[in-house]
């Protein structure tokens, strides 16, 4: 199946090409041509200088271009779309694009109005919200449908007027509301880094979230409040909350700003949930620094959460919010917001299959009555040693009568590794040939 992502080169409409291109044959476009044949190269997918090109030749054709340009370029391709295919279009606002595509597709072309609410820095579909909010359901819906079953998707099935709504709470009010508070942070002249001395967990969560958001390309985020029909009353909804809860507290009227705290507090549902949704996070971040602290002069393994990048060596120390590593000569210095702590088990399966083994035979004389197994065993226990087998028993003239010449194969990950066999070796009585 031919799949085509018109806006493939940025954004989340380059990401979706990461989850589609192992699956289908993937054609992109984007505004810059000599930018997305260089995109197109590096993830092994093909690239079309036509929008109208690709739709004539695409089975699915994907709209993933910003929300202002998203009506004109469904009215650009219609034309040219092949009988029998689907449209899908991926913006945070859904009633312009399904009108568009009500009225400018002919019945030979199914649309799917579609929002994956989750973001271009999302390594996994599972467990992500998609929103499908078409008015007429073809063959190419269930279709659709059991394939974003089938990643361990969230689906949610409306109507395009309800999404809107829904996600003027979501994105409008949030995005409105944090935006409001880091301009009244810059206002005020506030440093943030000195305010990290006094930080409690739950304020670091909510700088980190307000700077998430803040850091979006600002033209999508003003779009998102502009185009939302129902961002005008949202708006002016927080605007009228906030200058009354000024006003409460300015007139030192306690018993009514309890009443609007209890009021909103009873209108949040279930706090408890809240509350361990929350302490999880904070005791995740807690947990982490306390393990990279206590790991300070080992080795650790550190993956990058976005680039998938690993880096293993010795953890030399921690600098606020930074990991300092030495591997090898080299030092590195990786913020721990954008790492994990890898498991031992991930840390030794990076290094088979990333670095060069070391092999060794050793020949050791040992009693008689030695138990091979045994040896063997504990060898395998010693940090960094892949494999260890019998290679050779030798009673020759040369070897005492009640002992016996044992050679191994040995293969490590380091040198030190199979020194640490020899001395083992020696603890078990035996003496090296």
């Amino acid at each position: 199946m031919n799949v085509g992502i018109i806006g493939g080169t940025d954004g989340l409409g380059k990401t979706l090409v990461y989850y589609f291109r192992d699956e289908f044959e993937v054609y992109i476009t984007g505004t810059d041509h000599k930018k997305g044949r260089r995109v197109a190269e590096e993830l092994n997918v093909n690239y079309i200088e036509s929008n109208a090109g690709l739709a004539n030749i695409s089975d699915m054709l994907i709209v993933a271009v910003p929300i202002q340009f998203t009506s004109d370029v469904i009215r650009e391709v219609a034309p040219f779309m092949k009988s029998g295919s689907v449209m899908i279009d991926v913006t945070s606002i859904k009633e312009e694009p399904a009108r568009t595509m009500a009225e400018v597709l002919p019945e030979s072309i199914e649309y799917i109005p579609t929002h994956p609410v989750f973001g271009p820095r999302t390594t996994r579909l599972d467990n992500q919200v998609i929103v499908l909010t078409a008015d007429r359901k073809g063959k190419w819906y269930g279709k659709v449908y059991d394939y974003l079953a089938g990643k361990n998707m969230r689906i949610i099935e409306t109507t395009a007027e309800k999404h809107d709504f829904m996600m003027s709470i979501v994105q409008v009010l949030t995005h409105f509301s944090f935006i409001s508070t880091a301009s009244a942070i810059e206002k005020l002249s506030v440093d943030l880094s000195e305010t990290e001395d006094y930080e409690s967990p739950i304020y670091n969560l909510m700088i980190d979230m307000i700077a998430r958001i803040v850091s979006q390309n600002p033209y999508l985020t003003y779009n998102i409040q502009s185009m939302n029909s129902n961002g005008p009353h949202i708006r002016n909804t927080f605007a009228e909350a906030v200058s009354e809860l000024r006003d409460v507290i300015n007139d030192n009227d306690e018993k009514r700003f309890v009443d609007i705290a209890i009021k909103a507090t009873k209108h949040m549902g279930d706090i408890t949930n809240a509350l361990g949704r929350s302490d999880k996070a904070i005791s995740a971040l807690s947990s982490e620094y306390t393990h990279l602290n206590e790991s300070i002069g080992e080795e650790v393994g550190l993956k990058h959460i976005y680039s998938g990048k690993t880096h293993i060596g010795i953890l030399e120390g921690i600098e606020h919010n930074t990991a300092i590593l030495r591997d090898g000569n080299k030092v590195k210095r990786l913020r721990i917001a954008n790492i994990r702590i890898m498991l031992p088990d991930e840390v030794y399966d990076w290094k088979l299959s990333h670095m060069n083994r070391v092999t060794r035979s050793i020949s050791c004389v040992f009693s008689k009555n030695v138990h091979v197994e045994t040896i063997q065993k504990t060898v395998m226990k010693i940090d960094n040693v892949i494999d260890i087998n019998l290679t050779d028993a030798y009673t020759g003239p040369q070897i005492d009568d009640d002992s016996i010449s044992l050679t191994f194969e040995i293969n490590a990950l380091y040198k030190e590794a199979i020194d640490d066999v020899e001395r083992l070796f020696t603890g078990f009585g035996g003496t090296i040939r």
